[in-house]
């Protein structure tokens, strides 16, 4: 049997080497491997709004999901990244119900939004981790594990705005469901608090 190794989101970023793409990075639960993750940028704002907590307006695809599960009593225990194959992670979500266990097959990106929803834990094998993880120092590791960050816009430099600026592009980006730069935001004007 492989050896698991659990996971939890450290951090969620533009992504440096594809553009329109962004980076969620895991980290190792009792080390200091991290496991980088390209994920599309609708992915992104599924795992930044839960991870945050946000209330949409209206449910996300992540959130019907999650309700959908709930209103059948299937419970999502755990996920599984299970392979990496010509750079491409794959998922298992491990689900339960009264009629028993399930393993549905699911997109990386797809099972981490859904997994933060639940509140389950995450787990990769040893050998896609010492195959595609990056070994930090222990001081990296410990100013990236407080709080997943999320990008920084550069377009705006959201420093040199003021509260009201701030408190208006607020507004304006939760009204376009913009959640992953809503986050930034309220990250600007609470570190002025």
């Amino acid at each position: 049997m492989k050896k698991k190794v659990e996971l939890e989101i450290v951090a969620l970023s533009h992504s440096i080497t594809q553009t329109h793409s962004y980076a969620v990075v895991l980290g190792e639960s009792n080390g200091l491997r991290r496991l980088p993750i390209v994920i599309g940028g609708f992915e992104a704002q599924a795992i930044a709004v839960a991870l945050e907590r946000m209330q949409p307006s209206r449910p996300l695809t992540h959130d019907l999901m999650k309700n959908f599960m709930e209103a059948f009593d299937i419970r999502l225990n755990e996920v599984i990244i299970n392979n990496l194959n010509d750079g491409i992670f794959y998922a298992k979500l491990i689900c339960a119900s009264k009629e028993g266990a399930v393993e549905i097959d699911s997109r990386t990106s797809d099972a981490l939004a859904l997994a933060v929803r639940f509140g389950c834990p995450i787990f990769t094998y040893e050998t896609i981790l010492e195959q595609a993880g990056i070994s930090m120092e222990e001081s990296e590791a410990k100013g990236q594990k407080e709080v997943p960050s999320t990008y920084s816009d550069k377009e705006e430099d959201l420093s040199k705005m003021s509260i009201d600026e701030l408190n208006h592009l607020l507004k304006e980006v939760l009204e376009r469901e913009d959640y992953i730069k809503a986050i930034s935001i309220r990250d600007e004007i609470n570190s002025r608090k």
